[in-house]
């Protein structure tokens, strides 16, 4: 059964109106949410970044539902205090929080005056994360040298429940390089054959899991509503993944963003005023072999796409779920995707 989420988004929303927002989520009949971890905002006009891992404690505590988080270890945040965080809310929301990898963007680890490593370098230093955030939460005393150096570490407050490990992926060759660690994938909207690309990768590399796919999409009263809050909000996240690792700062962001062509805005959110329309353009996408996805309206307020979606984005997409052809126990095994969740 497919899992629809909410999308919180710090860089754009206040913490506490975002938790109000997670709040009418649910209300609206969300399945579950996820949020990014930045230190700073894609834009100054989204002009916002909280604290994720505070946040989740409190929309944990306050919601029933499960909540994600897409978080860079290695530079920034140390693994060992990764480790503990996702221990603490795996601990007190069994089964409720999930924890994605990624290698980071130059924009939240420039901070720390540390050289930023080429992706080459920052893969192999995830790799290295993953395999002592992994031991942590086993228990393990650990000991490491290497891209990063751990002395003595344990973790003392354990979860009953092991959260899950995600891969964060944009490309396929970063997906299949996941493959080998992760215990589920999550990605970004992109155009139908890229997904179809990251999600074969992962699949054909031996990856196992769950498919998250999260999707940014505008809504409005008429098309020109709706691209205005694309074109306002999400102008300056269009670059290509080689030149968005790279960035500083918001204002760079903004600069490159100037540049953006009113059609590549509408390549990388679904702008739209119908929303039955809508819907299945998110279905089209979840159809290259999603179990999730997550909505992210990139607008600064979020009633009105909540309200549409409990009228009509959620039950739509639930019907095309219901509706769409299952693979056979033998075609799945032979594709590589048995044991989804």
């Amino acid at each position: 059964m497919l899992t629809v989420g909410f999308h919180a988004s710090h860089e754009q929303i206040a913490p506490g109106p975002l938790l109000a927002a997670a709040h009418r989520a649910q209300e609206a009949g969300f399945d579950a949410a996820m949020c990014s971890d930045h230190l700073a905002p894609w834009s100054a006009r989204q002009g916002e970044s909280g604290y994720a891992w505070s946040w989740l404690g409190a929309a944990l505590a306050t919601t029933k539902l499960p909540f994600g988080v897409v978080t860079a270890p290695g530079q920034r945040y140390h693994p060992v205090i990764v480790a503990q965080a996702i221990a603490t809310l795996g601990s007190m929301f069994p089964g409720r929080f999930w924890a994605a990898l990624g290698s980071g963007e130059a924009m939240n680890e420039h901070v720390t005056g540390d050289p930023w490593p080429t992706k080459a370098e920052r893969d192999e230093r995830l790799r290295e994360c993953v395999e002592v955030i992994r031991a942590l939460l086993d228990g393990e005393e650990v000991t490491h040298h290497g891209r990063v150096t751990v002395d003595r570490a344990r973790v003392w407050s354990l979860p009953d429940v092991q959260p899950l490990l995600v891969g964060a992926a944009v490309t396929p060759t970063t997906a299949r390089r996941h493959a080998g660690w992760a215990d589920g994938l999550v990605t970004v909207n992109q155009p139908v054959e890229v997904l179809r690309a990251v999600v074969g990768e992962y699949r054909d590399a031996g990856g196992r899991g769950p498919l998250a796919l999260q999707v940014h999409l505008a809504w409005g009263d008429d098309d020109e509503a709706a691209f205005g809050v694309a074109h306002d909000q999400w102008r300056s996240n269009l670059l290509p993944p080689s030149v968005c690792w790279d960035l500083e700062t918001p204002e760079q962001f903004d600069a490159v963003g100037e540049l953006a062509r009113p059609e590549g805005v509408r390549e990388a959110v679904l702008v739209d005023h119908d929303a039955e329309r809508l819907a299945d353009r998110v279905a089209e996408r979840v159809g290259c072999g999603f179990d999730q996805v997550y909505l992210h309206h990139v607008g600064k307020e979020q009633d009105a796409f909540l309200e549409v979606a409990a009228s009509t984005l959620l039950p739509r997409l639930h019907e095309a779920d219901d509706a769409a052809p299952r693979a056979t126990a033998e075609a799945t095994t032979a594709t590589g995707t048995e044991g989804v969740a």
